[in-house]
């Protein structure tokens, strides 16, 4: 899986959102993602919203996942 794709899955989510991801390994990304959604929710419900839209992926394809999930005004 690449980080175009995992990109393209949070997009798909969460639609009004700015994703980047990167990996040095494919199995093992980096995510920023910012969304307006993210207002009022603690950190482990962000990080929830984001893990949603990978559904089974996680644990498989995409080994690790690390996110900073952000507000447009935290960002």
């Amino acid at each position: 899986m690449t980080p175009q794709q995992v990109e393209q899955l949070i997009q798909t989510g969460l639609p009004d959102a700015q994703v980047s991801v990167m990996s040095e390994d494919d199995t093992h990304f980096e995510a920023m993602v910012i969304s307006s959604q993210f207002a009022g929710k603690r950190p482990l419900q962000r990080h929830q919203m984001v893990y949603q839209t990978l559904g089974e992926l996680m644990g498989g394809e995409i080994h690790a996942l690390s996110i900073q999930a952000k507000t447009p005004d935290e960002a």
